[in-house]
């Protein structure tokens, strides 16, 4: 399951849904969280258009906040340190920095390794609250 749940986030992504909207889509698709949630992700595409925080690190960290009353915190930041351990970082600017061109086809091929990253280490998190609707 875990493949399918990171191959759906991926294809949302191809499918021209941002990187902070295609992780969130995914936790809806699998019975994670609420639809409504999905609405509020798009300003975090882009590092929330600043470049700062990459989107489908805020993706992942709006799904574990919704899910997680207790200890979200605790969680969000596991999330974060395995990150940055694969990617030595979190931040959109510095993700992307060998990229100029932002619509270019490299850096959304680039981005496709973030989101899959994000939507990994989210399943991983959750997996025992995942129910599959899709």
């Amino acid at each position: 399951m875990k493949e399918k749940f990171i191959n759906t986030a991926i294809e949302h992504f191809k499918n021209g849904l941002s990187c902070s909207e295609s992780i969130v889509k995914t936790a809806v698709d699998f019975g994670l969280v609420h639809e409504a949630l999905f609405r509020a992700s798009t300003v975090f595409s882009g590092g929330m258009s600043s470049g700062c925080l990459c989107g489908a690190v805020a993706g992942a960290q709006m799904v574990l906040g919704a899910i997680y009353e207790k200890d979200s915190r605790t969680i969000a930041k596991k999330f974060i340190d395995n990150f940055k351990e694969i990617n030595k970082a979190a931040c959109c600017r510095i993700l992307t920095k060998d990229f100029e061109e932002f619509h270019s086809p490299e850096r959304k091929l680039h981005c496709h390794k973030m989101v899959g990253d994000a939507a990994k280490i989210l399943f991983e998190l959750v997996q025992e609250k995942i129910q599959i609707k899709i």
